[in-house]
């Protein structure tokens, strides 16, 4: 009879329907999680010296706020891929390096101190915003520096291809500011040694990295920072545009960071040997970007 092997057919697709997924459904993955599947490594860029962000510790292992970040996505990867044993390899970038690294696909994620812009955003993508902060100067105590208009006659060390770099030199046409020498430097590190051996008598970044900078400065003592902000500087994870899936698996795992409250944990970990407070923008920011499920 006819109706029997209709009823069959019905109840087989039906079954089909509803089944759980086999393994032949995962080539339905895509962008950043099938080339993390296919390779069986997650590539992680990381910062060498963007305190307390994301840093080398005593065994040359990246460590930081960003970074544990980082590793609470990858742990969300593995699971999401079903693959426990998953491998993480560290990849370290810089100012001039870590967008090209995550356009071509070198790094899967960057996990430092990156600002989240709208011109960037036409090369890479961001996460949820972490973290905002803004441009400030760091000097020594006796050079009379306390705003970018102090920089007259004086040099400061800035990062190339940074916001920082942008917003000091915007600043200085803007006012016009006199006789300003710029130092272009690869990186926080270069920055500091250049302001600790007198090359240079200021050094402009993101306020909280300069309290990272200071906090491990040989000469910490004499070092102050000082001056209004001179940008606006949210902080995201760095990840390829158009990669939609990725996305929603890092800023999920932010969001439940951001909503149980363990963020204020991490942050304590991180920037309270900085004396650096959390502030109530921050708690501002970590309650918008807790998106709920």
């Amino acid at each position: 009879m006819r109706f029997p092997r209709i009823m069959a057919a019905l109840v087989a697709a039906a079954v089909a329907a509803f089944a759980v997924p086999t393994p032949a459904a995962a080539q339905e993955l895509y962008g950043t999680l099938r080339k993390i599947r296919d390779a069986g490594v997650i590539k992680v860029g990381h910062r060498e010296s963007s305190v307390p962000f994301s840093q080398f510790d005593q065994n040359r292992r990246p460590a930081g706020f960003s970074v544990d970040l980082c590793m609470r996505v990858v742990d969300a990867v593995k699971r999401e891929l079903n693959m426990p044993n998953l491998r993480v390899e560290f990849i370290p970038v810089n100012p001039s390096t870590r967008i090209p690294l995550i356009a071509n696909g070198t790094v899967d994620i960057e996990c430092g101190s990156t600002t989240y812009t709208l011109g960037r955003s036409r090369q890479v993508d961001f996460s949820s915003i972490f973290y905002l902060t803004g441009t400030q100067i760091m000097s020594r105590q006796n050079s009379g520096i306390r705003e970018v208009e102090d920089l007259a006659n004086k040099s400061v060390a800035l990062v190339l291809g940074t916001t920082n770099e942008r917003a000091v030199k915007a600043a200085i046409e803007r006012l016009r500011i006199p006789n300003v020498k710029v130092l272009m430097v690869k990186d926080h590190a270069e920055a500091l040694l250049a302001l600790e051996t007198d090359r240079v008598d200021a050094y402009a970044t993101d306020e909280v990295v300069l309290w990272g900078l200071r906090n491990q400065s040989r000469i910490k003592d004499q070092l102050v920072i000082t001056g209004r902000l001179l940008s606006y500087d949210p902080y995201g994870l760095m990840l390829r545009r158009d990669d939609s899936a990725f996305r929603l698996l890092i800023n999920t795992t932010l969001a439940g960071i951001f909503r149980s409250g363990e963020i204020e944990q991490m942050f304590r970990k991180w920037f309270e040997p900085a004396g650096i407070p959390i502030n109530d923008r921050l708690r501002q920011i970590w309650e918008y970007m807790a998106l709920p499920e």
